[in-house]
């Protein structure tokens, strides 16, 4: 089922997780560290944040390449913002509304002027990158409120337990999103449009609405990732977001995510996310530079999808 809590290609994803754990515990030295656990999943926290509203993207048939600027946009805006004297919550809420805005003219420009997504989402996010460039002129000010410190910090807590509020927050947000997706009537138009734009149409859904809503709900989950990573790096950097631009997409795909739209979750792509994380320390471990990292994650990305992609899309399966 395509909106089934644990596809065969999210428990592969869990599978993986278990795997690659277990050889880094066997062969990395202190990978099984407490320490070590707890800044894996940090990260992958992260990056499932921000990978949510990919996910939501690529159920649609969709993709969404303006995430790093966006992620750069939020981190930039919401320190200066609260490094000038604004009250967190009023900075978080203006960054966070605003990304809504940008993603929600990127999916309506893809999707009302019939514009491949890939494009109109690098030429927004480039745009929004030099915007940034030119308010800040290149030097970034601001930090983030202590509470967002603690709440992101590899030495956080919650009263006896060992890791910060980011953790469950992730996980409440992973089961938040499964409920959405299999609850909601906009989850069941999401997928409905992935899977056959012209039934979605003909049972009244709106494919201009739907691509609005959800590239601004992608934007603005990438802009809460921004947020978190100012009170995670201790700075604010438009650049921030880069790596992002890769390691969302790889974590929806190894999530199990159809590219083609039409299938996956947030869970697969949690899963995902904590996969990738695992493999670049693994490889780290091995003594691997970031550019032979990148080439072993790309070829794995490569391997995905030349098995992913041999699979029919769910409207020849109907």
């Amino acid at each position: 089922m395509t909106t089934a809590l644990f596809s065969n290609r999210a428990l592969i994803a869990f599978i993986g997780v278990v795997v690659v754990f277990l050889l880094g515990t066997i062969f990395i030295p202190g990978f099984g560290s407490a320490f070590s656990v707890r800044a894996m999943l940090i990260l992958a926290s992260l990056l499932a944040i921000a990978a949510l509203g990919q996910t939501l993207v690529m159920i649609l048939g969709g993709i969404d390449l303006s995430i790093p600027f966006v992620i750069g946009f939020a981190n930039v805006v919401f320190a200066s913002l609260y490094g000038s004297g604004m009250p967190a919550l009023p900075a978080f809420l203006i960054v966070i509304a605003c990304a809504g805005a940008i993603g929600a003219v990127s999916g309506a420009l893809s999707a009302g002027l019939s514009i491949h997504p890939l494009i109109v989402t690098l030429g927004v996010g480039t745009i929004v990158q030099a915007a940034v460039q030119l308010w800040t002129r290149g030097l970034p000010t601001g930090s983030a409120p202590p509470f967002i410190n603690d709440f992101v910090s590899l030495g956080g807590t919650i009263g006896p337990l060992p890791f910060p509020w980011l953790i469950p927050f992730t996980l409440a947000l992973a089961l938040g999103c499964v409920f959405v997706l299999q609850r909601t009537v906009y989850g069941r138009r999401l997928y409905a449009l992935g899977s056959n734009l012209k039934a979605a149409e003909l049972a009244l859904v709106r494919p201009v609405a739907m691509w609005t809503t959800t590239f601004a709900l992608s934007a603005a989950f990438a802009a809460l990732a921004g947020i978190l990573l100012v009170g995670f790096t201790g700075s604010s950097s438009a650049t921030v977001g880069t790596p992002y631009l890769f390691q969302t997409v790889s974590a929806v795909v190894i999530g199990g995510t159809a590219l083609i739209g039409g299938r996956g979750g947030f869970v697969g792509t949690v899963a995902g996310a904590i996969v990738l994380v695992e493999l670049r320390t693994v490889l780290i471990g091995f003594g691997l530079s970031e550019a032979l990292v990148q080439s072993a994650l790309g070829l794995l990305i490569l391997l995905l999808v030349a098995a992913y992609g041999r699979d029919q899309h769910i409207r020849n399966l109907i």
